[in-house]
């Protein structure tokens, strides 16, 4: 973790433009607070404060970074949602908060879709497929076939039910028509340690996690989850190469309450594609996997719809449901 947020936090710094100056009534005229509705350290908040210091070095006002864990991002969310729509509140979302939990929890103290602005995406962030060292395969059609021929008698963990990465395994079984046993762990962590000492066979997880373990031949990583290759592993294939039309990609984004001023929505949107296709951020992200994605506000509305009708339907197959 230490790595990676030296890497990100490096890039941060450098080629800052002065602040501008503002003129009385234009916004932002104090503080802006940024929801992360995870704890502080995990990609998220990395990702938070690199957008947060490039936007107060230009407009001379502190935005404040406040982590609100729990609930698989919700409450942070919530609080996103409650709070006035006048550009002093922000919020971090991720394919979790607009898109799994929609579908997984039976009540959310928010309406995902009435509830928010979209205003850009900050990051694409692949999955790795990966599988521990003691399971004879080496390329995706190698264990398509391997699962195939033992089909039910491998596992596979997750960092909990209802994770990206569990519902990312969930969507490769069913489109190679197989099955195999989940064990769910408190976390990323455990799930890691899990499968490079053997206890699991296999796991669908984030880039950024499991690429030093693969790097360091730990664990055997067999294929990236985006449409394309990544910068960061460029003769890793994609599973897509193997299983026609497969993605399971992570993403970050900005969100505002809704009814936030559209000039203000369209500049921070403005402000999302200034800062992350800076070189140097470019650079930074592609180094842990990473993959700037700025959109319009409308273009990250139809994304983030199609996010939940996708995601909505493997959690409806995965038969997963908290009350």
């Amino acid at each position: 973790m230490l790595r990676r947020r030296d890497l990100l936090a490096g890039a941060i710094g450098t080629c800052l433009a002065p602040a501008l100056a503002r003129t009385q009534g234009e916004w932002p005229q104090k503080p802006i607070s940024l929801i992360v509705p995870f704890s502080a350290g995990g990609s998220a908040d990395l990702v938070a404060r690199m957008f947060a210091q490039y936007f107060q070095a230009k407009y001379g006002v502190s935005v404040v970074i406040d982590n609100k864990g729990g609930a698989g991002g919700s409450i942070g969310s919530a609080f996103v949602a409650k709070a006035a729509p006048d550009g002093y509140t922000l919020g971090l979302g991720t394919v979790s908060t607009h898109a799994i939990n929609p579908a997984l929890y039976a009540k959310l103290p928010f309406d995902v879709d009435a509830d928010f602005e979209p205003i850009s995406p900050f990051v694409r962030l692949p999955n790795l497929l990966v599988v521990n060292n003691n399971v004879p395969v080496k390329t995706v059609p190698e264990l398509v076939a391997y699962l195939k021929a033992n089909d039910g008698k491998l596992n596979y963990g997750s960092g909990g039910n209802g994770t990206s990465g569990h519902l990312s395994t969930v969507m490769f079984m069913k489109a190679i028509g197989v099955t195999m046993a989940h064990i769910p762990y408190r976390g990323t962590a455990e799930e890691v340690t899990a499968l490079v000492n053997g206890t699991i066979d296999l796991a669908i997880d984030s880039m950024t996690t499991i690429w030093p373990l693969a790097s360091a031949g730990q664990v055997r990583p067999l294929a990236v989850t985006t449409p394309a290759r990544v910068a960061a592993a460029p003769d890793l294939p994609t599973v897509g190469e193997t299983v026609g039309g497969f993605e399971a990609v992570g993403w970050q984004g900005l969100f505002a309450p809704a009814r936030t001023p559209r000039p203000i929505v369209e500049t921070l949107a403005a402000e999302v594609k200034r800062i992350f296709l800076q070189p140097e951020l470019v650079t930074a992200l592609q180094k842990v996997g990473g993959e700037p994605m700025p959109m319009s506000p409308s273009e990250f509305a139809r994304f983030a719809q199609s996010e939940r009708v996708k995601w909505g339907s493997v959690v409806k197959d995965a038969g997963i449901r908290i009350e």
